[in-house]
């Protein structure tokens, strides 16, 4: 049955799964992001680009840090390549050791 609301429930009233929830936290989260970082005197605006390079990161260092700071079980963690990993390691300006 599809979810037939925002909510995510659906017809029978059917509890959110946690995927779901996660991603009503991060919707409200994200508005008040975009709410900060949004300028339109710029012109062309990077606000995709800024909230996507800010959740990466963010996705990174916890990773790295619920993984001992051992780079190929946070990629692992993540579900990418250890190369991948390094690669916007370095991209993020994401260094590996304890801050």
């Amino acid at each position: 049955m599809k979810p037939n609301n925002s909510t995510g429930k659906g017809e029978a009233g059917a509890a959110n799964t946690p995927r779901l929830v996660a991603e009503d936290v991060i919707e409200k989260k994200l508005a008040d992001i975009t709410t900060l970082l949004y300028s339109d005197d710029s012109g062309k605006s990077r606000l995709h680009e800024e909230v996507l390079s800010i959740v990466e990161r963010s996705l990174f260092k916890i990773a790295l840090q619920r993984n001992n700071n051992v780079k190929s079980a946070a990629a692992a963690y993540l579900g990418i390549n250890r190369n991948t990993f390094q690669k916007k390691m370095v991209k993020l300006g994401i260094n590996n050791h304890r801050e």
